[in-house]
Formats: C-alpha cells, structure tokens, sequence
C-alpha cells in the first residue's frame, strides 16, 4: 500500500518533456544573451574610444569630394574638422531640438566652398523666439568664413516617431540629402558639421553644443541575463532532483513499527522510502 503510494507521488512530480525541452532552451538563450552582452560591450568601449581621440585630435580639412562616397559613421564620425566658404542664409533650414539651453531649433546653413561644392553646417541653436531670420541678422556674416567643429553623419527620416515633412518645412532631424533636395542644393557633402563654440558669431546661433554620450549599461543587462539563467538552473536541479532523478531506498522496517492496518494486511514485508 505504502509502496504504491509513493510510486505515484514520484511519478506525478517528473516535469513533462515539453517543459523540459522549454526550461532547456530558456536557459540556453539567456547564457547567449549574457555573452552577446558582454560583447556589446566591448564593441561599446572600442567606440567611446575611437570617438575621445577623434574629438580631441588636431584639426584637419574635411573630407575632399572624391573621398565624400567612402565616408562612414565607423570611420569618420565626430572627427575634429574645418571647412571655409561663404554661408547661403536664404536657404538655412531650422530643425527641432531640446538641448541645455531648453527647446528650440538647430541652424542649419549651406556653406559654399570655393571649388563649388556646399557643405551643410550646423551653426548652433536658437530658442522659439529667435526663430525667424530677421532676429539674428548681425550674427549672419556675408563673407568668407572658416568654421571648425565635428563631422556628423546625416540622419535620414525624421525623429523618434516624427517623421520630417519638408513641404510644411517640418525638420525633425538632419537629413542632408531631404534638406539638400528641399533647398536646390547641388554637389552637397553627404555630411554636416556641428561647428563648435569658437566659430560662434555675436548675435548668431550657440555653437558647441554637440552631446557626445554612448549609454554603456551592457554589463548591468549582461549579469541580469545570467542571472536569470542560474536562477533558472537552479529551479531546474531542484525539479529534477525531487522528480524523475530521486534517489530511492529499501528500507525493511520492524514488525513493531508498522501501523495497526499493516499489521492486520500482514503487508509489513517492507517500503519503498524516497531520500532527496
């Protein structure tokens, strides 16, 4: 009776194959998920610095037109740059932005280059107020300039869930080749440049106020994910410890030690006695 009985109990607490194979595979997913993190962020750690020297490097030309097809994010972005030439104001284009100095828009300015090729340059930021042209006019040079800052790459699209409308003259980001289009610009660089604060003007724009910031919490999700995936392999043991992988025992009890409906049975031969 008492055999029969813990036989069913050990059966009844086996996991079933299916949750088994699932327990298996999640647990194998978040050990992946833990090293792709781990190489997240050494891949992260590599770009911060690339990006501190380029920043803090001399500066140097930008980029000639014949290199302009070759130029990338992985090889050139936010690298320390100039670039001279005499700013179209009639075809600026303004772009939302949200910086230290509160909401407003971002200046962006055809500069024409001597050889004829433009380069978009982001002069700054304006507040709300500020916003029309004729607010900022003795900041606006008619002559040659030279401006240094960073390259950047375009940003083609739009925003976060705002895409740009350039027939409403709606920029949410700086798309170099809408905003070319949309202005009748030609033989326009496939970058622009964050000029920096010293190539501010009075009464023009504030410049410099390019964020560089990577998030780098690739470390925090890398030991979460393991974690889990211990806790997880914990739970495992523990079910197939008390299931299908119990330890069992023979242990042949005294006739005094059986209870009354045993000792009537006469079925005091033994027990199947489970050990964890």
């Amino acid at each position: 009776m008492t055999s029969k009985a813990k036989g069913t109990r050990g059966h009844a607490a086996r996991p079933s194959l299916w949750l088994t194979v699932l327990s298996l595979t999640a647990f194998v997913t978040l050990i992946v998920l833990g090293i792709w993190q781990i190489e997240r962020r050494a891949w992260k750690l590599a770009l911060i610095d690339r990006v501190e020297q380029r920043v803090h490097a001399a500066v140097a030309p930008i980029p000639s037109p014949v290199s302009w097809p070759a130029v990338s994010a992985a090889n050139d972005e936010y690298r320390n740059v100039s670039v001279a030439g005499r700013f179209l104001h009639d075809r600026e284009t303004l772009v939302q932005a949200v910086t230290e100095e509160g909401p407003g828009y971002w200046v962006l300015t055809p500069l024409k280059r001597s050889d004829g090729t433009q380069v978009l340059v982001n002069r700054g930021f304006v507040p709300s107020e500020r916003r029309d042209a004729s607010t900022r006019q003795s900041g606006n040079p008619d002559g040659q300039v030279e401006i240094t800052g960073l390259l950047r790459m375009t940003e083609p699209k739009g925003g976060f869930l705002r895409n740009n409308v350039p027939q409403h003259n709606r920029w949410y980001s700086r798309d170099v080749a809408a905003i070319a289009a949309a202005r009748g610009l030609h033989d326009v660089a496939p970058f622009f440049v964050d000029a920096d604060a010293g190539s501010q003007i009075a009464g023009g724009p504030i410049g410099g106020l390019t964020v560089i910031r990577f998030p780098n919490n690739h470390l925090i999700y890398a030991l979460t994910w393991f974690a889990l995936a211990f806790m997880l392999a914990g739970k495992l043991l523990v079910t197939f410890g008390g299931g299908p992988f119990r330890r069992r025992r023979f242990v042949h009890e005294p006739a005094g030690g059986l209870d009354a409906a045993a000792r009537r049975t006469g079925s005091n031969a033994g027990t199947i006695v489970e050990q964890a």
